[in-house]
């Protein structure tokens, strides 16, 4: 089973080969960093669960698109409807406040659904 960085390189490479001319980021939470790293990232951030991938292009009415990247097969949900877990349901909670803001926000699993997201959002006016 991959790792999310390797669908977030996936999708890295995507975004370059069919959307060259948008603008779109990649938040490093997620990737390993050394002891000294982490704690300053830690000291600017506003907490934990920001999304990981922000394309910052308006359509269809929204403001941008921003992803929470999971690895294939990772739930979100357990079998009653709860959030698997309390970071998932912190990671709701930005994808929530984000569309508040204007900006669709979802969950993605796998990079053959942040693909279609992706496309999707892209395809509209």
């Amino acid at each position: 089973m991959a790792v999310e960085y390797d669908i977030y390189k996936a999708v890295a490479g995507y975004m370059r080969h069919q959307y060259p001319n948008n603008l779109w980021h990649f938040d490093l939470a997620g990737v390993s960093m050394s002891k000294a790293q982490a704690g300053k990232t830690k000291a600017i951030q506003r907490g934990r669960g920001f999304p990981d991938l922000q394309i910052l292009e308006p359509r269809g009415g929204f403001n941008g698109l921003f992803l929470e990247i999971k690895r294939n097969g990772e739930r979100i949900f357990k079998k009653d409807g709860t959030f698997a877990s309390e970071h998932i349901l912190e990671q709701a909670d930005w994808l929530n406040g984000l569309r508040l803001r204007g900006y669709k926000a979802e969950f993605a699993v796998g990079f053959d659904e942040c693909k279609t997201i992706i496309d999707a959002y892209f395809a509209q006016k």
